[in-house]
């Protein structure tokens, strides 16, 4: 990285990883200038992770990028009867997605693993959102409303 300033070479004085939002934070200051700045740094998992939905008879499987946000959609949608339903699908979010990235094989996730863990993280969480989730998401009515197979 470079400073804002100068264009000069910034060095990282201090790191910490947040396990919890799939983070790391870092504290850099400018060789040259001496300003600090605070990075923050995370996966793209729409380039790290691909969900793969199970092909029809005679087809290929369809293979598509991993949408954060349509989770944290979900996600909300589901707690809209709670007052802090932003911030509480926030961390849910980043929950799961914790949870997803140590699922995911080679990079690879299906819509049923994420269904399956999404749906027990809200379970823990809060059993009316979890039915309103399981409701919305019929392409996955497999799995029984505790989560499992």
């Amino acid at each position: 990285m470079v400073c804002l300033y100068c264009n000069q070479e910034l060095a990282v004085s201090n790191s910490r990883p947040q396990k919890s939002r799939n983070q790391v934070w870092r504290r850099r200051p400018c060789k040259a200038c001496g300003a600090v700045f605070t990075s923050i740094e995370s996966i793209d998992l729409s380039k790290a992770l691909v969900v793969i939905k199970p092909a029809a008879s005679g087809e290929a499987p369809t293979l598509s990028a991993f949408e954060r946000d349509k989770l944290f959609i979900s996600l909300y949608e589901s707690l809209r009867h709670r007052p802090a339903a932003a911030s509480d699908a926030r961390g849910l979010c980043d929950t799961v997605v914790a949870h997803i990235i140590k699922k995911a094989t080679h990079g690879n996730i299906s819509p049923r693993t994420i269904f399956s863990l999404t749906l027990n993280t809200l379970t823990r969480f809060d059993a009316a959102a979890a039915t309103h989730y399981a409701a919305f998401h019929p392409s996955s009515a497999q799995i029984t409303s505790n989560g499992r197979n």
